[in-house]
């Protein structure tokens, strides 16, 4: 198990963080332009409008929510395998070799947080720029009911 564990730690950890962060990417873009783009006089409800303005956020904020974590595991993991590491040698291990594998689990954390801090600002954004357009199709339509 120990020995998967050290092959597939770095793999799934970084492969999901980079996912994570390719989703996030993909999410904020594809609302952005839709958000530029959004033609408010086709919509006659506000409620049709808001479905439509909020796709994919919670996608966002998903992923900002639960980066952390996914970090947080990835270190979990490679302070475990250090101890282990430790353990199985007798404690007889390198100050050295403990540090780098202390840092290399330390590294999932840091990960995590890259791709969790931009998707909390991209959610923040694009939630301020969906209450302009809602606010948009508010006066357009106050201005039609006249």
């Amino acid at each position: 198990m120990i020995e998967l564990l050290k092959i597939a730690l770095d793999p799934l950890v970084i492969g999901s963080l980079s996912l994570m962060s390719f989703l996030v990417v993909w999410a904020a873009v594809e609302r952005l332009i839709f958000l530029n783009k959004v033609d408010l006089h086709q919509y006659t409800h506000i409620k049709a409008l808001n479905i439509d303005l909020t796709k994919n956020l919670t996608l966002i904020s998903t992923i900002a929510a639960n980066a952390p974590y996914v970090g947080l595991a990835g270190t979990v993991g490679g302070i475990l395998l250090t101890f282990h590491e430790i353990g199985a040698n007798s404690g007889q291990v390198s100050v050295e070799n403990i540090m780098v594998g202390l840092a290399l689990a330390l590294k999932a954390t840091a990960l995590g947080l890259v791709v969790a801090i931009p998707a909390v600002l991209f959610y923040n954004g694009l939630l301020r720029k969906v209450e302009v357009v809602q606010a948009r199709w508010e006066v357009i339509n106050d201005s039609i009911g006249e």
